[in-house]
């Protein structure tokens, strides 16, 4: 069974492939019980105190209550947690509400479809830790659903035809997080390489896939593991993948500016044919089309240092949903937004 809980969208369960025993049950009842609160809200109230004219035990506790002492009773109460319970270990709650997702999917993808899709998205990959910590558990946890979320995000894009995916996967301020962290991060990189290897949908729909950043500061079989798959690759046509892996937006326009200096010295290149285009041919991404589309997921509202130059004419989309809970209509609703805007690229 999976959850979802639409008045609060960060935490929505529903598409993140976790069971109902990985969750902390009194975290879910208190998320539903808030949700009975926001309703309780909407009855007449003096100086947050509600006002109920009932005779019936359960609503005669909660009157005159205020309202954090109705969510702190409510938490505590055993009819809301069986009621809770019931609705959702409910298969036909479950049914119901996956034939709705796949209902509203589908008009939402015939509307896309009528309209200009975006060639390239790029997508800053957020709030697996505190996913993971909300739900009360290790943060390798996040990290792994993060990964899986991977798979389902690819699949979204075949549907749509998005020819070029950027995935913000670790950047190179990552490094000075705990070394524990790092290391669960390092080795499921080193897994997902290895896979993508055998990955039929990569070889099937013919993805090219680049590892963009600093490779040196990987680990040495990290390392070997993505020039070796982009090795595998280069010549497939059809997709392109970036992953973004020890990356930082400064740190590729520092190397540009190098490489550009070097040439200019050893008479490679004349000064007055440095041009827009010619540092992008100096940039990780050289070849590939800036991002029509940047969407980041957890709710922040940054670009931390990610794509700095590229993204000159992006549309930013931010989106409330963690990482791993993001599901296929968070996509396409960042898409279809990216529709609405008009483009006009200073003109």
């Amino acid at each position: 069974m999976v959850l979802y809980f639409p008045g609060y969208h960060h935490l929505n369960y529903r598409g993140s492939g976790i069971s109902f025993s990985y969750i902390n049950t009194l975290y879910v009842e208190k998320y539903i019980i808030l949700n009975i609160i926001k309703g309780l809200k909407q009855y007449n109230f003096e100086g947050g105190r509600i006002k109920i004219s009932s005779k019936k035990s359960f609503l005669k506790t909660i009157q005159e209550k205020k309202i954090d002492d109705i969510e702190h009773y409510l938490v505590k109460s055993d009819v809301v947690k069986k009621l809770a319970s019931m609705v959702f270990k409910s298969n036909i709650f479950n049914f119901f509400v996956d034939r709705i997702d796949e209902f509203r999917n589908f008009k939402l993808i015939e509307q896309i479809k009528k309209n200009s899709i975006p060639k390239h998205v790029a997508i800053i990959m957020d709030g697996n830790r505190r996913f993971a910590r909300e739900l009360g558990l290790n943060f390798d946890k996040g990290h792994k659903y993060g990964k899986e979320k991977i798979k389902e995000l690819l699949e979204w894009c075949f549907e749509l035809k998005i020819k070029n995916l950027t995935l913000y996967a670790f950047s190179i301020e990552n490094f000075e997080r705990g070394k524990n962290e790092v290391s669960v991060i390092m080795n499921l990189c080193k897994e997902e390489l290895k896979k993508a290897l055998k990955d039929s949908r990569i070889h099937n729909n013919q993805i090219k896939i680049n590892v963009i950043g600093n490779l040196d500061s990987l680990p040495e079989n990290i390392k070997k593991s993505a020039i070796f798959i982009m090795e595998k690759t280069k010549h497939y046509n059809n997709y392109l993948l970036n992953i973004a892996l020890a990356y930082g937006g400064r740190e590729e326009i520092i190397h540009a500016i190098k490489n550009i200096a070097k040439d200019v010295k050893n008479n490679k290149l004349k000064i007055n044919e440095i041009t827009k285009s010619k540092v992008s041919s100096y940039l990780y991404t050289t070849g590939i089309p800036d991002p029509d589309l940047i969407l980041r997921t957890s709710g922040e509202e940054r670009i931390s240092n990610f794509l700095l130059w590229q993204l000159a004419y992006s549309e930013l989309y931010f989106s409330d949903v963690y990482w791993p809970a993001f599901r296929k209509r968070d996509f396409l609703k960042a898409i279809r937004t990216f529709q609405q805007r008009k483009r006009r690229f200073g003109k």
